[in-house]
């Protein structure tokens, strides 16, 4: 009985020794393991920072820091780490912190335009933002009411033709390389894109862009999130680049991003031309061709400019200026057109333009004018009436000298009011 019992013992420490034994060899491995993937977590964390990373990036090889030129080797890391030249899923989609914005289907271009050079065609009325539209990336017409991308860029050189690409602001940015629509992406990385062409020439530092894009609220992965939307404009803007090659249209400047000014055509830049053209022939006694210079640059707007960021602060100043230009060539239109004895087409536009801003006693001057010359003399003193009892009532002011000159003028009938011969 006692051998059977001291015969259990043994072979239950065996099987004890076995199970520890065991358990051992367990835990060894488990620790290789783990061992294992902490090494293939640090290779990981440093693929990232160097690929992603803008201040990690290795010293340029004339030994200054950081890229200190365009396209330099910021940017093909960054397109890099995102697949650029290469197929595969978007890399803007599998990157966090960007939720409701569904990517799109990278559609390197639509249906070509016709030709992207020569003058300007005709435009539509004064002041309206919106028109027959192209075709975009999915067929789908685009927001744009001109007849190919020559009246948004004059007769300079031809995007596309000689490299450039074209951005259509004055609404919802649109891109055209070599002649066709591109696919810009989701929302913020359009609303990216609208801040660079805004600051066309000038670097915007990722703080700058990051601020701007989550208002103020940026998640973690905001920086991870915006190097992606750039490696992606970058596919876009320049499909035919090849990979790792420096980038010529957006570019890498340190710790900031610019887009090069002499490698795109901007919209709001032609519409400024436009706009300077025609107050010169004004001044050198052309109302025909300062007619024209004012509609073709009022035909480029499709909506408000940089639409996608006009609130945002780097963005404002831009936008505001462009928004007064624009009334300010609408008065000048309506202007020419009583000037040149088109009074009666002129009215209406001038009766919606101070509805829309009955502070603006110029268009006030302008509308009570051209109803005077339409043989409407009781409407237009009661325009400059009303005009002058909405400044007393809300502002308490008196309209300007030249309002106040205007309606003696048309109560005495003065001769100088009279219209000028109709110019056909």
């Amino acid at each position: 009985m006692r051998a059977e019992t001291m015969d259990g013992e043994i072979r239950s420490g065996t099987a004890v020794t076995d199970a520890t034994a065991g358990s051992a060899r367990r835990i060894a491995e488990l620790e290789r393991e783990v061992q294992e993937l902490r090494r293939a977590n640090e290779t990981l964390k440093s693929y990232v920072s160097k690929a992603l990373e803008l201040d990690m990036l290795p010293r340029q090889r004339d030994g200054r820091g950081g890229a200190a030129g365009c396209g330099t080797a910021a940017g093909t890391v960054a397109d890099t780490a995102a697949g650029s030249g290469g197929g595969g899923a978007d890399p803007a989609e599998t990157f966090p912190g960007k939720p409701g914005e569904p990517g799109r289907p990278g559609v390197p271009g639509g249906p070509a335009f016709p030709g992207m050079s020569g003058a300007a065609g005709p435009a539509g009325p004064a002041d309206t933002r919106g028109g027959p539209g192209l075709p975009g990336p999915s067929g789908i017409p685009a927001p744009s009411p001109l007849s190919g991308l020559s009246g948004a860029f004059g007769a300079g050189p031809a995007a596309g033709a000689a490299g450039k690409v074209g951005f259509l602001v004055l609404g919802p940015i649109e891109a055209a390389v070599g002649g066709r629509w591109v696919d810009l992406g989701a929302p913020k990385q359009r609303a990216a894109l609208a801040l660079l062409v805004s600051q066309v020439g000038q670097p915007v530092s990722v703080d700058v862009m990051v601020e701007s894009l989550w208002s103020g609220r940026p998640p973690q992965s905001a920086i991870t999130s915006l190097h992606a939307y750039i490696a992606n404009l970058r596919r876009a803007l320049e499909p035919h680049r090849a990979p790792r090659t420096p980038a010529t249209v957006l570019c890498t400047r340190g710790r900031s991003y610019l887009l090069d000014s002499r490698a795109v055509e901007v919209d709001a830049h032609r519409f400024g031309e436009c706009a300077t053209a025609g107050w010169q022939a004004l001044d050198r006694g052309d109302p025909q061709r300062a007619l024209r210079q004012f509609e073709a640059g009022l035909a480029l707007w499709r909506g408000d400019a940089y639409a996608e960021v006009a609130t945002a602060a780097p963005v404002t100043p831009e936008a505001v200026r462009l928004e007064e230009l624009r009334l300010s060539m609408v008065e000048g239109r309506c202007a020419t057109l009583i000037a040149v004895g088109n009074h009666e087409l002129a009215v209406p536009e001038l009766v919606a333009f101070t509805q829309g801003h009955p502070l603006r006693e110029y268009g006030c001057e302008l509308l009570s004018l051209a109803l005077y010359r339409a043989g409407r003399q009781a409407d237009a003193l009661s325009v400059l009436r009303a005009h002058q009892q909405r400044m007393v009532e809300d502002l308490g002011i008196s309209p300007s000298p030249a309002l106040q000159h205007l309606e003696l003028e048309i109560l005495r009938q003065a001769p100088e009011l009279r219209a000028p011969g109709r110019v056909q």
